[in-house]
């Protein structure tokens, strides 16, 4: 398996150097590395983001929680019980709720673990079954300055700029636990000179008084994504995400962010009885107010009904919905995808 990667990354990169551009460049869209090469390798590990970086990725995601002595790590949430061996290292550290909370862990215990693929912590099962084995090598959870470190150096060695998209997770759960993540993840970036719109740089929340407070009370320049959920996923307190998914809102978001990040199914609902794609009206509404669209998430092997490939649905969900870019689990794929797509409009164009 690791060969056929090693190809598909170099054939990505040699289809961008004989475009002389980028995917962003190339078809004016943006390929955003979902917790890295997850479709390859255990997500938001250090390999995976290095694999999503050779693959081409524009962007390159952080989840970013805090530990308990307050050190940013990168992790889907803020539980490690789906992720790591925390249940077997440390099995009487649970809360009630039979959690186990990266914010109850030191950065050394967290260290300690052996991160994984991700896994049902009721069966033990891999929720993917068909990606990289639970059992096989060894990842650790790293810290954020890691990953940035990872990711600068890896632009230096290569000459190219593949930027951040970092998540602030939970915020509201985290100012309860008496930290204030945020502003820690904003004084972090900063350290390593994301501060302006010019980086190449996006912070991104699910909640938007945190939205609101990270753009104003801790005055972050740089771009800004509300992201939005359904209110059934309980994702923030006190926000209300069908009123964010209407044109209103969207203004009002317009104000703060300089995009959004809606699910798949927010703005692309299935196909009418002639096949074509139903939209909502949420992508019009916000490229009317100036904002990107940046949806969440394409995966090769979880399709919509509507879609019988990763690369019809990305048709759909770039150019028929008029998204500026997209979250996927396999960046290689939608870099290769859009490098054709840009074959052949020169190819018409000639």
């Amino acid at each position: 398996m690791i060969a056929r990667l090693t190809k598909l990354a170099a054939a990505a990169a040699i289809g961008l150097a004989m475009l002389g551009a980028s995917p962003a460049g190339a078809a004016e869209k943006v390929v955003i590395a979902h917790r890295g090469a997850s479709g390859y390798l255990p997500e938001h590990t250090l390999a995976a983001k290095a694999m999503a970086h050779a693959m081409g990725a524009d962007y390159i995601e952080q989840d970013v929680v805090l530990t308990k002595d307050g050190v940013p790590v990168v992790l889907h949430d803020h539980y490690l019980d789906t992720v790591t061996n925390v249940a077997e290292v440390y099995p009487d550290r649970a809360r009630e709720d039979g959690r186990f909370y990266a914010i109850d862990f030191t950065l050394d215990e967290i260290k300690g673990l052996k991160a994984t693929e991700r896994f049902d912590r009721e069966t033990g099962k891999a929720v993917y079954p068909g990606r990289f084995p639970l059992d096989a090598s060894s990842f650790a959870v790293p810290t954020l300055e890691e990953e940035l470190q990872l990711i600068q150096g890896l632009n230096k060695a290569t000459g190219r700029t593949v930027g951040i998209y970092t998540e602030i997770k939970a915020p509201a759960f985290h100012r309860a636990e008496g930290q204030d993540i945020s502003k820690i993840v904003v004084d972090t970036l900063a350290k390593y000179g994301y501060t302006a719109k010019s980086d190449r740089a996006y912070i991104q929340c699910f909640d938007w008084n945190e939205t609101q407070r990270i753009r104003g009370e801790l005055g972050y320049e740089g771009r800004l994504v509300q992201l939005i959920a359904e209110n059934d996923w309980n994702e923030a307190p006190d926000n209300d995400y069908d009123w964010m998914k209407t044109p209103e809102a969207i203004a009002e978001i317009a104000k703060v962010a300089d995009g959004v990040g809606p699910w798949i199914p927010q703005i692309v609902t299935g196909r009418d009885e002639t096949g074509r794609p139903v939209l909502t009206g949420l992508v019009k509404a916000a490229h009317e107010n100036g904002m990107e669209v940046h949806p969440y998430t394409l995966r090769a092997d979880d399709l919509p009904d509507w879609s019988a490939s990763l690369e019809e649905e990305l048709a759909v969900v770039l150019f028929d919905a008029g998204a500026d870019g997209i979250f996927t689990d396999f960046p290689d794929r939608a870099v290769m995808f859009l490098v054709r797509d840009r074959a052949r409009r020169m190819t018409a164009a000639n």
